[in-house]
């Protein structure tokens, strides 16, 4: 396992900053590991976290909370929406090439898909025997 950063240079890496050199290895791990998109949401819920803010504002609670939430909703179906594009611009910031983030994961993924190939077509196309 490649070294981790520590929390504060998790936070700067999480709002887009570029990690030390030494880091390389671990954000290519984070975009591709098999919990990848989680850990994109984390991202996200800290890049929105300022907009909490919006709670100190003088109003009603519960109208200052809808704005906040909506801000939230709208905020993660964005980045849901972009992340492939947005975790390959992330490893391009760090050395690599645009789409190293998409091939490595269908990499980890080739051996998977080769047995559930392989079962299918045992269940599915062989010629019934008579």
């Amino acid at each position: 396992m490649p070294p981790r950063p520590n929390p504060l240079q998790w936070i700067w890496y999480a709002l887009g900053g570029r990690l030390p050199e030494r880091y390389r290895e671990w954000v290519l791990h984070d975009i591709t590991c098999r919990t990848w998109m989680l850990r994109h949401v984390s991202r996200t819920l800290v890049q929105l976290s300022p907009g909490l803010l919006f709670l100190l504002l003088p109003g009603p609670l519960w109208i200052r909370g809808m704005a906040v939430l909506g801000g939230y909703i709208l905020g993660i179906w964005y980045s849901m929406s972009y992340m492939e594009h947005t975790t390959e611009y992330r490893l391009y910031k760090h050395g690599y090439p645009i789409g190293a983030g998409k091939a490595t994961r269908e990499e980890a993924k080739a051996e998977q898909r080769a047995a559930r190939t392989s079962r299918y077509e045992e269940i599915y196309r062989n010629a019934p025997q008579s």
